[in-house]
């Protein structure tokens, strides 16, 4: 991986750069759709490359790992054979899964046991596994195996865990450089700050991270409950130490105010289900504000969903018709609704891109920011 910085913010952090990978290159800062299973939900891979056009997605270990299983992955030449997608793709590595099915597993320093959500049957993540993994399921970006911790946390445990993450993450290098490469492309891995919303924490375990000289590094641990201001003050300590010279990858966030506030902060890279699973729950994201589409204001709305016209959906159906489709419950109203804040979301990261490129990135973040904090 070659990560190139082209710009920085004249009034704060805000970065535009260019992470060059074996699938082509990545203009950050980025978002990254959320493909858990091998799929972007509820839409074609055509759309995705055609429409919403990201440069990289995320796939999840645990997931892909339950279903369909190392063995088909490696049987089909890994995952962008399988799904048939030749960009890049990144993975998680089943870290904050453990987390979510916190009643389902138990942790201990060799790994972590956990039963599966799909048929109720053991498994075992280890850092050295994870690996193996990851190798297998073949994405040009792989993730460090970490225990990403609730919120709130009691102070000592967030300790602990982030220690033992520190010590996984030693396991997973050693394993790393022990495991060869499946296929024909390279793949970069990225540790992940941890040490929850305690300002100690966070600093000692990014001094740790960077000290690692990884590609890139990753801030896990966050979006995970915490009010929206402690999100950008640890985001503030740990982007202060991380080198400047590597990508800064924020896991799990979030809005697109988030997004915006937290590229200020000098991070490039994110992902988040909001803009999927918030669209076929039938909120849509606009430069604007916020859209309840299943409200009945919109009944009989017969004005283009946005007349941004950011995706092909956006001027070929009118809100009340998208409406309409929630009301019956007609599954293509949430596939609309997904290409639509997908949309919407790259563009915003690209025209974070632009203004940062221009100089005037601070004064168009706050605009926009103040323009979306409302529903409509």
């Amino acid at each position: 991986m070659d990560f190139k910085l082209e710009a920085t913010d004249v009034q704060g952090q805000a970065r535009a750069g260019t992470i060059t990978l074996d699938h082509g290159t990545v203009e950050t800062p980025i978002f990254m759709p959320v493909g858990t299973v091998g799929t972007v939900k509820g839409v074609h891979q055509k759309e995705l490359k055609d429409e919403i056009n990201p440069d990289i997605i995320l796939g999840n270990t645990y997931h892909l790992y339950l279903r369909p299983g190392t063995n088909i992955l490696e049987k089909a030449g890994g995952i962008h054979k399988f799904m048939n997608w030749d960009r890049n793709i990144l993975t998680d590595s089943g870290g904050y899964q453990v987390y979510s099915l916190s009643g389902n597993n138990k942790i201990k320093e060799e790994g972590v046991k956990f039963k599966s959500h799909i048929d109720g049957s053991y498994h075992m993540f280890t850092p050295e596994n994870v690996m193996e993994i990851q190798r297998t399921i073949g994405a040009d970006i792989i993730m460090a195996f970490d225990e990403c911790t609730p919120y709130p946390c009691d102070y000592n445990y967030a300790k602990r865990s982030m220690h033992m993450t520190h010590r996984w993450l030693e396991r997973c290098l050693t394993h790393l450089d022990k495991t060869p490469l499946k296929y024909d492309y390279n793949q970069t891995f990225f540790p992940i700050v941890q040490g929850s919303t305690y300002k100690d924490l966070r600093k000692q375990s990014a001094e740790y991270i960077a000290g690692v000289g990884a590609a890139g590094n990753a801030i896990g641990g966050l979006s995970v409950g915490e009010p929206a201001e402690e999100m950008y003050e640890m985001t503030e300590v740990v982007t202060a130490i991380l080198p400047k010279d590597k990508p800064r990858y924020l896991m799990g966030v979030g809005t697109p105010i988030n997004l915006l506030e937290n590229i200020a902060l000098g991070i490039d890279m994110f992902d988040c289900v909001m803009p999927t699973r918030n669209g076929r729950n039938g909120m849509l994201f606009t430069a604007h504000g916020t859209i309840n589409i299943k409200n009945k204001k919109w009944e009989a709305d017969f004005s283009a969903l946005d007349d941004m016209a950011i995706t092909w959906v956006d001027t070929e159906y009118s809100k009340a018709y998208v409406r309409h489709l929630f009301t019956v419950n007609e599954m293509l109203g949430r596939q609309i609704a997904t290409i639509h804040n997908l949309g919407f979301y790259l563009w915003l990261v690209r025209e974070a891109r632009k203004h940062i490129l221009a100089g005037d990135f601070t004064t168009w973040k706050n605009m926009m920011v103040k323009q979306m904090d409302k529903r409509l």
